[in-house]
């Protein structure tokens, strides 16, 4: 049975504005963003939080109800004319923290 402090996060941040191609795939903001929030995740984790997940906010940029298309979240940049998908440098960091073993 879970407790009421069992803690499911998702967690994410935006480039607002429209952003061209090579900008948003050089996402330092979100990569140092994420770092950032995962660090402090940790140490609540530390202090016993139970966190049973934690997800990234969101895997593709997509329709936002107060901005449209012009906020990317996504680790991943959707070209909305072509539908083609360029992962950022972002995603590069999570894939790389995941298989990493001091993660």
């Amino acid at each position: 049975m879970k407790q009421f402090w069992d803690l499911l996060i998702y967690e994410g941040m935006d480039y607002p504005g429209n952003v061209t191609l090579p900008a948003a795939l050089h996402d330092t903001k979100r990569i140092d963003y994420y770092r950032s929030y995962l660090i402090n995740l940790k140490k609540a984790i530390d202090d016993r939080v139970n966190v049973v997940g934690y997800f990234a906010w969101s895997l593709f940029d997509n329709f936002e109800w107060r901005s449209g298309y012009t906020s990317r979240f996504g680790l991943v940049y959707v070209d909305y004319q072509t539908l083609k998908r360029y992962p950022k440098m972002s995603a590069s960091w999570f894939r790389n923290l995941l298989q990493s073993k001091s993660n």
